[in-house]
């Protein structure tokens, strides 16, 4: 019975010294506690959020400023990380870690406070970029979408090099090695840095924008969607979308069709030879006093209009029709150039004339005196 007992103290003894040295000399006592801290801060950590968010947001209203629903939502996600930061910093900390444990627990609360900063700054770039309109004013929007791109990418080298920095890595000969390596990317990639300079001078030259109606001579016709560091998305009307390279937009000739004040009608009506010189004269005036006269057509003092004899051809007398628009709609131009077509068609038959379509005249100045002989088949007989 004494060996029992005996027995009985030493498995005491050993699962007190179990306990007491725990995991690398930390008693599983305060490892448990450090935990409980930790899963403490994740039950809070929707209570801190809305605290926060509440504050945040009294403090906006104070100072008179609007703070967005994108902005809020762009900060939430780093706020709801914060009471983990806290639980991890606060967890290691009642540990009481020491010599290397003690730095590498150091450096992985610095580091998650450095990660919570630049995430924080990294999403709020998005929804600050829309609200900044005196920028917009001076830059186009793509240019403006430039810029955020630009600066997420700086803010996030900081945050790497931050973090590198905090264990310890010097970032000077990584930036050496990266130096070598883009040299090398460089002699590789020299389409993807011309076209990366052909769309900053784009957006340098404001060529066009997004939601611009452009046509590139024999690459592409459409509305712009997005202007890339590669390519240029051109969504088509057929809704294909086509991804012009920059280098092609910046070499080639781009008609902006949004960027035009007025929408071209250029005829050229054909009239039969019959007409007279004073019906000519009459249709010509009814058509330059309808479009002068109308709207919805631009005035002459302000865009060339001709209605004139352009000239003799084959099979008709050419009159030009040369006028704009007012609108730069394609739906609406296309119904005032019906409506003017049904009135040329009105001027010219009322005038007693018609319109010519091509024809060919055979003219004959005698014919034949003597008759053929007509073929008659021999009998059987």
């Amino acid at each position: 019975m004494d060996q029992f007992g005996s027995r009985i103290d030493e498995f005491q003894n050993l699962a007190i010294y179990i306990w007491q040295q725990g995991l690398m000399g930390i008693d599983f006592g305060r490892i448990f506690t450090a935990l409980g801290i930790l899963v403490a801060f994740l039950f809070i950590r929707r209570i801190f959020t809305w605290f926060v968010l509440s504050r945040f947001e009294s403090y906006a209203k104070r100072r008179g400023t609007l703070i967005s629903a994108d902005v809020m939502e762009a900060i939430r996600p780093p706020i709801r990380f914060i009471p983990v930061v806290m639980g991890v910093f606060f967890a290691l900390h009642y540990l009481n870690l020491q010599g290397d444990m003690n730095v590498l627990a150091v450096r992985l609360g610095r580091t998650l406070v450095v990660f919570v900063l630049f995430w924080g700054i990294y999403r709020l770039l998005g929804p600050l970029s829309s609200s900044i309109e005196k920028l917009r004013t001076l830059l186009t929007s793509a240019m403006v979408d430039w810029l955020v791109k630009f600066l997420r990418v700086a803010v996030f080298a900081i945050g790497v090099a931050t973090v590198l920095e905090v264990w310890g890595i010097s970032i000077g000969p990584v930036l050496a090695g990266f130096g070598l390596v883009g040299v090398a990317v460089a002699l590789g990639a020299q389409d993807l840095f011309k076209n990366l300079i052909a769309g900053l001078l784009i957006l340098a030259e404001r060529r066009f924008n997004i939601g611009d109606w452009i046509l590139v001579d024999d690459i592409a016709e459409g509305t712009v969607e997005s202007i890339g560091f590669r390519s240029t998305l051109v969504r088509r009307f057929d809704k294909a979308p086509v991804f012009v390279p920059n280098a092609q937009l910046s070499d080639n000739a781009v008609t902006n069709f949004t960027g035009m004040t007025h929408r071209r009608i250029y005829w050229v009506i054909g009239i039969e030879y019959g007409t007279t010189i004073d019906q000519l004269r009459d249709i010509r005036d009814s058509i330059e006093d309808y479009i002068t006269n109308n709207n919805e057509f631009a005035p002459p003092d302000e865009v060339s209009t001709f209605v004139r004899i352009d000239s003799l051809n084959e099979s008709s007398i050419d009159m030009l029709l040369y006028c704009f628009t007012r609108t730069t709609k394609w739906g609406e131009w296309l119904k005032i150039k019906e409506e003017l077509a049904y009135k040329v068609k009105d001027i010219v038959e009322g005038a007693g004339a018609g319109f010519s379509f091509p024809s060919r005249s055979l003219y004959v100045h005698s014919l034949p005196t003597q008759k053929p002989e007509v073929f008659t088949p021999p009998s059987d007989n």
